[in-house]
């Protein structure tokens, strides 16, 4: 009995994820970039999740989840909740285009300028020229059926769901040709002993219309050339310009109150750098103590609020 007591008050603390460290109950073993042992070794982390805009931290979030797709919605609302509106346009990587996500910026008005799997892919020569692909392959929407390479009609027989981790439920078409024994194609089309059959997610198929056309417009490409350089820049600069590279603490709260303090004083050095450019050396002398005493009132004010949210939380 207190083995088995034990081993719930562990299935309890570890929840949906597969590790959790005794030190950190808070934190997930994760892979690192960082393998100096180079043996792939896990290591005690936090995904950490940031929203920037001009290079200035937005909104950060902390996650045990280690993927990034299912961050994607808690750390949207988690700005909607900071600030009090969701951002008119969303613009991430493909790690985070899903269906689920779409759906969710779809429900608030938010433009996606987030990738899917294949987005690249897609734009190639040799994907768009592979008739038996099931994108490229001819759909009659008003009477639901497929066409193959060899004009064989692949009807609908069936409908499948699938659902994600966070329990979001996608509903998919399942179609079958009728006959594909004699189909001189054969070889080249699929390798099954049966008639090819095919799964679709028509909804998702229609977000991906949308996405691809967002992404493949000016204002699109103009969002595509500048998210490599928002948070990868603002990464890279917290990891190695600043050596914020670890946390120090042990616990989700302690570990958010530090990364706080480090984003705010990111911003505030950030802000000065950029008025420092626009003014003046004698100009911004005469003004250094004025800029000093905004940025510090700031600066406590944010942190004062910050303390005040972990206490009554």
């Amino acid at each position: 009995m207190p083995k088995l007591e034990e081993y719930e008050n562990h299935l309890a603390i570890l929840g949906d994820r597969n590790s959790y460290s005794k030190s950190d109950p808070d934190a997930t073993f994760m892979c690192m970039k960082e393998d100096h042992m180079m043996n792939g070794q896990l290591k005690l982390a936090y995904n950490v999740q940031i929203g920037t805009g001009n290079q200035f931290f937005t909104h950060y979030d902390f996650f045990s989840n280690r993927t990034d797709t299912l961050t994607f919605i808690p750390f949207m609302e988690g700005f909607c909740e900071r600030d009090g509106f969701y951002p008119d346009q969303g613009v991430a990587d493909s790690g985070y285009g899903s269906e689920e996500n779409y759906e969710f910026m779809e429900k608030n008005d938010i433009e996606p300028f987030v990738k899917y799997n294949y987005f690249h892919k897609e734009q190639k020569k040799a994907f768009t020229n592979n008739t038996f692909l099931t994108q490229n392959l001819y759909y009659n929407q008003k009477e639901d059926y497929f066409v193959c390479p060899m004009g064989q009609h692949m009807k609908k027989v069936g409908d499948t769901t699938r659902t994600t981790e966070s329990g979001y439920v996608s509903k998919i078409g399942i179609y079958e040709a009728e006959n594909c024994n004699d189909c001189p194609l054969r070889c080249l089309c699929y390798k099954a002993k049966r008639n090819r059959r095919i799964e679709v997610n028509h909804n998702l198929n229609r977000h991906k219309q949308q996405v691809r056309e967002l992404l493949t417009s000016l204002e699109g490409l103009f969002h595509r050339s500048q998210r490599p350089i928002e948070p990868e820049a603002v990464f890279g600069q917290t990891k190695y310009d600043k050596v914020y590279n670890r946390f120090r603490h042990f616990g989700q709260e302690k570990v958010e109150s530090d990364f706080a303090l480090f984003a705010t004083a990111f911003n505030i050095e950030k802000l000065w750098r950029k008025m420092s450019k626009r003014k003046g050396k004698e100009q911004e002398n005469q003004q250094i103590d004025k800029k000093w005493l905004i940025n510090t009132f700031i600066f406590i004010v944010m942190f004062r609020l910050f303390q005040k949210k972990i206490k009554t939380e």
